[in-house]
């Protein structure tokens, strides 16, 4: 007997929702296990990586990387490589002309290094 489309709908939602309580089941479980270890081994949120600097408390918004920084503002990047006539690349992007040209002409990327 086939199935109509209204059944399957319900029994993808029944599935949902015992997915979902499984989900949660699980979930405490883990929760309990991650405290027990911690309470165990007498762990911190620092000797987790759970904490920064101290700062602000972080919300969403300031979670993103380009929070805080003005519109147009660019992120400074180290500089990786650099030329003895002081032309520089961060190593993203495409290789600038000096570098393609000094590589052409025998060089190693690794002569740049900074």
């Amino acid at each position: 007997m086939a199935k109509t489309f209204q059944q399957i709908q319900q029994q993808i939602e029944a599935l949902t929702r015992q997915a979902e309580e499984l989900r949660r089941k699980e979930i405490a479980g883990v929760v309990a296990r991650i405290k027990e270890a911690i309470a165990t081994y007498g762990l911190t949120a620092s000797d987790l990586g759970l904490t920064e600097a101290p700062r602000k408390a972080r919300t969403a918004k300031a979670a993103s990387p380009t929070a805080g920084r003005r519109k147009g503002s660019k992120l400074k990047v180290k500089v990786k490589y650099r030329d003895e006539s002081g032309n520089t690349w961060t190593g993203r992007g495409l290789k600038p002309r000096w570098l393609t040209a000094a590589l052409a002409s025998g060089k190693q990327l690794s002569d740049f290094l900074v």
